[in-house]
């Protein structure tokens, strides 16, 4: 059976089939989950998406491949869509979901603390192993580059990810800001947090003067914003980020788990008309190709960045005393060791 993705917030019955539908109102951090309309018997399976756009965008992005999933195991398929990455991170650690899409700090989260396993990571469709983060700005801004950024403290109204997010906040916090001894937070006149998209049309719009992003959600700007879009210019890129990852839950029973993996790592491999068709699914998901075998070790990176961060922040803080200083900096690297062994654990 296909799953009916609907958008209203009333129960109707329907002749001599009883199909009950919800549907939660997207608020600040809460859960909207897509029940199934006559479903499949069977344990439901409930997938986490991270929001890329509104929590209806990428909820809507995400239902076809959903739909075939459904169809292929036989069981009814929930979308878990929230409207930041606190509440999809929320909805993880309650055990309301069984699969999910997550970036670097979210997937950290979920491995060492929630009870997840990576078991793929994403493809992009222009082959590239993972994404960029960016800080962007008016074309028309007297900002042409970070230097001139950073020359006026207390000046530029900023808009920022969440600090779960790492091209949104870690990236631009551990290359950008730490290294020059500096804390956004503080050295911006304004922050206002956000997703890429709004936070792009603000740039846009004026309503600040530069923000972060990544170049998968710019070129989602780009499509659904042409005209803002132009008015926009790049002046730093990171480097290279990998690309988000599937979590599984643990405990989820065989061969229910078994067979949930492999229809996510095959989808969009198969020829013909079936391969074109999924390939084109995939397509509806800004620059997914595919979904690679992958393990809790391709977090590695993210948690590098993380303690690089965390060293750069400490090296460059305010200590009552160097031995202050000394324990903060031992702390971190016990910590990080601790991640790491944590992270990839068998």
């Amino acid at each position: 059976m296909r799953c009916r993705w609907m958008h209203a917030g009333w129960l109707r019955s329907l002749g001599m089939a009883c199909v009950l539908l919800f549907l939660v109102s997207v608020q600040a951090d809460e859960v909207v989950a897509d029940e199934v309309v006559q479903a499949p018997t069977g344990t439901p399976i409930r997938f986490g998406i991270l929001p890329i756009g509104s929590a209806a965008e990428s909820r809507e992005q995400w239902r076809p491949l959903l739909e075939d999933l459904e169809h292929r195991l036989g069981h009814p398929v929930t979308a878990v869509s929230v409207s930041s990455y606190a509440g999809l991170s929320g909805a993880i650690g309650e055990q309301r979901v069984d699969m999910a899409f997550l970036s670097g700090r979210l997937a950290i989260e979920a491995v060492e603390h929630q009870h997840m396993s990576v078991v793929a990571q994403f493809e992009r469709d222009d082959g590239a192993k993972g994404n960029v983060a960016m800080l962007i700005v008016r074309a028309n801004s007297p900002i042409r580059s970070v230097k001139d950024l950073l020359a006026k403290p207390g000046h530029w109204r900023y808009a920022r990810g969440e600090t779960l997010s790492v091209t949104g906040y870690v990236a631009p916090e551990a290359e950008v800001f730490a290294p020059n001894g500096l804390n956004s937070d503080t050295f911006f006149a304004s922050v206002r947090v956000g997703n890429h998209q709004n936070n792009a049309l603000a740039v846009s719009n004026g309503e600040v003067d530069v923000a972060t992003c990544n170049n998968p959600d710019l070129d989602l700007f780009r499509r659904n914003f042409p005209t803002e879009a132009s008015q926009l210019r790049v002046i730093w890129h990171s480097t290279l980020i990998p690309s988000g990852v599937l979590v599984v839950r643990d405990g989820m029973p065989e061969p229910q788990r078994r067979q949930l993996i492999e229809f996510m790592q095959n989808y969009g491999r198969a020829a013909g008309a079936a391969g074109e068709r999924e390939r084109a699914n995939l397509a509806r998901i800004p620059n997914l190709a595919g979904f690679a075998p992958a393990d809790n070790a391709v977090l590695r990176p993210f948690i590098d960045m993380e303690y690089r961060l965390m060293r750069e922040q400490a090296e460059h803080g305010r200590w009552v005393n160097d031995q202050a200083k000394k324990t903060r900096m031992g702390q971190i690297d016990t910590a990080y060791q601790a991640d790491l062994k944590q992270l990839l654990r068998e």
